[in-house]
């Protein structure tokens, strides 16, 4: 019998990320038997047979009636500090998506009542289990790159290019102030500290909005479509084209140098406005032995660069590879995985933890959470100060 199948989980939000926790934890045997969410839950519950369902984001209910041992909360941002601090106060353990919070009082509050509860809480910062950032982790951390001169990189979609495009998120009441870095500039971010095993000490950042106005439609909207892009659906009627201006508060692309505690710099450019780029990760990691790159659209492969011999192209689960990813990858060398395949590597690694106890944790915890929007604090005190500041 499966080690998780006796644990069953319950999802908050049924957007975008909600199915997306749901197919994971099926995948490694958990059963979802609640979910909680707007009155698309019921369409939810019935595509994946889940037999208790919460509609009208009635937490309150959902968390006094849904037998779960685990909840995942993938609602709207601003929400999370209210369901975290909920669902741990009842004793449950806690999936949380990024960013933990709003806020670092807000998250400082979620760090202090995870100590005082003894439950298992993650943030899910899925980018962790890709097996060439495991890879480049192990490679990095046992001294194969060398001392770590210097990180470059990106996180660059064009979802929100047009001003049209329209989501929760691009306004700071529902998102939170930052939303290109917010949003995907802190995956890169969790990524390189994670590979790396330092934090970040100082940056200096720069901000900027494309379009200042964009068309809010008066309908629904999804935060990705199967067109590629933000849609308003009216469920009866199919695409609905009204909409009324609505003032931007966040910005569309960043950029922002970095100073790690170990003494690397990095550079990181972020962007939600760059044409032809879906969903484009990509890092780059200079030692004074080699350097190590990859990109999230070719999770595969992962590039090592020589000063004096000839560069090398390794491909996942070969000996090329390395062994850094071992026991975190399921398929056999060209059989991809990718995107999906993270979520479940990761609820696996969190579902252990809560079976096993204390053990191999590479999962994000509230801690790092925490952090992550002390980053993102001071990116914005950065950008407005235009100067370098502490973390």
């Amino acid at each position: 019998m499966n080690k998780f199948s006796d644990l069953k989980a319950g999802v908050i939000g049924t957007g975008f990320i909600g199915p997306v926790h749901i197919e994971a934890l099926r995948r490694i045997g958990v059963s979802v038997t609640a979910i909680c969410g707007s009155e698309q839950a019921r369409e939810v519950a019935v595509r994946w047979e889940i037999p208790r369902v919460v509609t009208g984001y009635d937490v309150e209910k959902f968390l006094a009636e849904a037998d779960v041992d685990v909840v995942h909360i993938t609602s709207p941002n601003r929400h999370h500090h209210r369901q975290a601090l909920a669902a741990l106060a009842i004793g449950k353990h806690v999936v949380c998506e990024k960013p933990l919070a709003m806020t670092t009082a807000q998250t400082a509050e979620i760090v202090a009542a995870v100590k005082a509860s003894g439950k298992v809480f993650a943030v899910n910062y899925n980018i962790r289990f890709y097996p060439a950032v495991l890879q480049m982790r192990a490679m990095a951390q046992g001294g194969e790159l060398g001392e770590i001169i210097h990180v470059n990189g990106s996180y660059m979609q064009d979802w929100l290019h047009k001003d049209t495009d329209y989501n929760w998120r691009v306004l700071a009441s529902e998102g939170g102030e930052l939303r290109a870095v917010g949003d995907i500039g802190t995956h890169w971010l969790d990524t390189v500290c994670f590979i790396l095993g330092s934090p970040v000490d100082e940056l200096i950042a720069d901000l900027s909005i494309f379009h200042r106005t964009r068309q809010r439609p008066l309908g629904e909207v999804q935060t990705f479509s199967s067109t590629g892009s933000s849609s308003v659906v009216d469920r009866s009627v199919g695409p609905i084209q009204k909409s009324q201006p609505c003032p931007v508060d966040t910005e569309d692309f960043a950029n922002v140098l970095l100073a790690f505690a170990n003494g690397a710099r990095g550079n990181l450019s972020v962007s939600q406005v760059a044409a032809g780029r879906k969903n484009s990760l990509r890092i780059e990691i200079y030692g004074s032995k080699k350097s190590a790159w990859w990109c999230s659209e070719d999770p595969e492969v992962l590039h090592l660069g020589n000063r004096d011999g000839a560069n090398e192209t390794a491909i996942r689960a070969t000996p090329a590879f390395g062994i850094g990813a071992q026991g975190f990858m399921d398929y056999p060398p060209g059989h991809v995985e990718g995107f999906p395949d993270t979520f479940k590597v990761n609820f696996r690694n969190i579902y252990s933890a809560i079976v096993n106890g204390p053990g191999e944790r590479l999962f994000a915890t509230a801690n790092e959470g925490h952090q992550e929007v002390a980053m993102c604090e001071a990116i914005l005190r950065s950008h407005r100060a235009r100067s370098w500041t502490k973390v």
